[in-house]
């Protein structure tokens, strides 16, 4: 048989053989030079050590706010009123311009406050709000209470930069933020130690 009744039977030639090698180590070269610059994305060694924070909350008082950082951004933790608790508890969910909780505890579930103020474990503490202090409009960080004078129309933050306005829950009420401020993943450790992340 003949080189040219080979090709006609089907059956793979030597110029087949040469470019399917040559396809193959393309292949593997550009993964070589890709992965290199795909691994320098990953987290730096010194962010994941930082993945938790553990909070001492023993030394915040009723209507008081703190704002610590875990992975290079601000939370802020809220010993809530009864009267900031009921009032979030109060708000239908209609009256939100985000209804979802944005939760990393309680993921899928609606903005109500007992969503927002539930921890990895599934422990409700309405007293205590443990939150991203990021605004979801541009990344700004909302002002909140000082000195026992609330921040903007709902009695939580306000974000200067563009006026939204955030309530006692870290939902979003009015202006051009569209999402409720992020609950981050946390948990209790002991009755005045959250540890976040």
């Amino acid at each position: 048989m003949t080189t040219s009744e080979q090709t006609q039977a089907g059956e793979p030639t030597r110029r087949d053989f040469i470019h399917i090698s040559s396809i193959a180590a393309t292949a593997v070269g550009g993964a070589a030079v890709v992965w290199p610059l795909v691994h320098q994305m990953n987290p730096d060694a010194s962010v994941l050590a930082l993945s938790t924070k553990e909070v001492d909350l023993s030394a915040v008082e009723v209507g008081q706010a703190i704002k610590v950082f875990w992975q290079g951004k601000p939370v802020f933790i809220r010993r809530r009123t009864p009267a900031e608790i009921q009032e979030a508890e109060a708000t239908p969910l209609s009256a939100l311009i985000d209804e979802d909780a944005r939760s990393a505890n309680v993921g899928g579930a609606d903005a109500s406050d007992a969503a927002r103020t539930t921890s990895a474990d599934g422990e409700a503490k309405p007293e205590w709000l443990v939150l991203v202090g990021v605004c979801t409009h541009l990344g700004c960080i909302p002002l909140g209470t000082t000195q026992g004078e609330n921040k903007g129309d709902y009695g939580g933050w306000f974000c200067p930069c563009h006026g939204s306005h955030y309530d006692t829950s870290g939902r979003i009420r009015k202006g051009p933020a569209p999402e409720n401020l992020a609950i981050p993943p946390y948990q209790f450790i002991s009755d005045s130690v959250v540890r976040i992340g």
